[in-house]
């Protein structure tokens, strides 16, 4: 049973963040008519900081930071494949985002597939693109709720039955009225509170920790002999496989539409430059949680079989008082509910402009759009319910590990499409497919493993099963472009104003601009 300490600061943090969440309205206009834009990303109107913390509270789910220090706890060094990862995705991000949130402004898109169906003039791509986004999503915010059960379970703030049950149900309601009504705005002000209380009680656990060791030496020393020195450094032949995670992982990430969501939230390239610059603070953060979970190692917590991710909170409950053990449970928890809520309005908001709006009802209004959106927001929040409590926490571990790889294979047709709209629209639809079946196949035959062997003899090389997907997509994209202009199949009109610097015949094309 849960200390009532540890209980009481919990439930005290939770009710901030449900207070915070009603304040959202005070950023919202009071001379605006509804809006998709204005309710999906609060009127591209977030400054530097506020556009930091969302972004930032985004990226770095509760689920991650469970996550990482749990693959830390069993497996010692591959784990922290997610240090160079998130380091990656903060100039991807300078790069990438700015230009596209320039684009998306100036022709009013919201979503990434309205940015492909502009650039490619092609309904269909679009429409692969704004599915696969959802696609990849619903499992990630499924996991959000995975990560909150796991840390109230090892806290003992999660009760067994149908009254744990029911406090899942109770986080998840007030997230889902605050932003039903606020949109978001209102992970936008919880975003504030998580990263307060994430950074705080991550550096009391990291203090309390060295504290008891003395110093990191002892920790590191520890866990090699729980876990076997060699564990604890990445042996040669693990090598590719941790560089291509890194690098396909942060490929993938900047394509999932609640990253974009929160990216298109801010008022402008100048602020999306000075966030990804800054973005790295959360990366040290994430870097402290894998740390922890070699802790976790050195200090002998044992943690259930197959749930190396309670080893932290477990370790946390262990060593600190019981209000202070509260409040970094309630941190992990606020923490999933920042990239929930965000997820849920993508996924709300890719369904309404690409599918409702594009096949169902072209004439639907601005505030039409809205309500729909928000109709299919709370869907989406009540389908994750769904699926944790009917499915295996493992079913959704492996959807998610699908998840990445699906959503890498949109990575040509929005990317690339910044910089170049010479790949014919078929070939990227070509190469999705490819790259959706390819990836597919390769997770699953290796038993849902994201890294699969290849090549043949007695060392064969082992690497991320998405980026194998995307090199087979790009060719295809690459051939089948070349193929069908010499064919002179036409291509949709390009209406971005962006450059084509990318040119695979001499002659122009048409419906290409140059």
């Amino acid at each position: 049973m849960a200390d009532g300490a540890m209980t009481a600061t919990f439930l005290a943090v939770i009710g901030g963040a449900s207070l915070l969440a009603v304040t959202a309205r005070r950023l919202r206009p009071t001379d605006r008519l509804p809006s998709l834009e204005g309710w999906a990303l609060a009127d591209r109107g977030l400054g530097p900081g506020w556009s930091w913390l969302l972004l930032g509270g985004t990226i770095f789910t509760a689920y991650t930071f469970t996550a990482v220090p749990g693959l830390a706890y069993g497996n010692g060094a591959p784990a922290f494949f997610a240090v160079p990862y998130t380091v990656v995705v903060a100039p991807l991000a300078f790069v990438l985002l700015g230009r596209l949130w320039a684009v998306a402004r100036r022709h009013g898109y919201v979503t990434a597939a309205d940015f492909v169906r502009g650039r490619y003039g092609s309904p269909p791509l679009a429409l692969v693109v704004a599915l696969t986004g959802i696609l990849a999503t619903m499992p990630y915010l499924a996991l959000q709720l995975l990560g909150i059960r796991a840390v109230l379970t090892a806290g003992g703030v999660y009760p067994r039955g149908a009254a744990g049950d029911l406090v899942m149900v109770a986080l998840f309601a007030g997230l889902a009225v605050a932003t039903y009504r606020h949109g978001l705005r209102a992970p936008a002000v919880i975003s504030a509170l998580k990263a307060v209380a994430v950074f705080g009680s991550l550096t009391a656990v990291t203090w309390l920790v060295l504290a008891r060791f003395g110093g990191p030496g002892p920790v590191f020393g520890g866990a090699a002999r729980r876990l076997g020195g060699p564990a604890l450094l990445l042996r040669p032949e693990q090598q590719p496989a941790y560089a291509t995670l890194a690098l396909g992982s942060a490929l993938a990430l900047l394509m999932y539409p609640h990253v974009l969501t929160a990216g298109f939230s801010a008022d402008g390239p100048r602020t999306l430059r000075k966030v990804s610059v800054a973005l790295p603070a959360w990366t040290a953060l994430l870097a402290l949680f894998g740390f922890l979970g070699i802790a976790a190692l050195a200090a002998g917590v044992r943690a259930p079989e197959g749930g190396a991710e309670a080893a932290v909170p477990m370790l946390v409950d262990r060593l600190m008082p019981a209000p202070l053990a509260g409040l970094v449970f309630a941190a992990i928890t606020v923490g999933a509910l920042v990239p929930a809520a965000v997820m849920s309005i993508a996924a709300a908001t890719s369904f309404v402009r690409n599918v409702y709006v594009e096949y169902v009802h072209p004439t639907a209004t601005p505030k039409r759009q809205v309500r729909i959106a928000k109709a299919v927001s709370l869907t989406a929040k009540a389908g994750a319910v769904a699926f944790v409590f009917g499915l295996r926490d493992q079913d959704a571990v492996n959807l998610q590990l699908l998840g990445g790889v699906w959503i890498l294979q949109v990575f040509p047709a929005v990317a690339l499409g910044l910089f170049t709209g010479r790949l014919h629209p078929r070939a990227l639809l070509a190469g999705w497919a490819v790259g959706m079946t390819a990836g597919t196949y390769l997770v699953v035959r290796e038993g849902f493993s994201p890294v699969v062997p290849l090549g043949t003899g007695s060392g064969p090389l082992e690497i991320y099963a998405g980026l194998v997907a995307l090199l087979l997509n790009l060719l295809v994209a690459v051939a089948g472009t070349a193929v069908l202009e010499c064919l002179g199949v036409p291509r949709g009109a390009d209406t971005t104003d962006l450059p084509n610097r990318l040119a695979l015949r001499r002659r122009p094309q048409t419906g290409a601009t140059s």
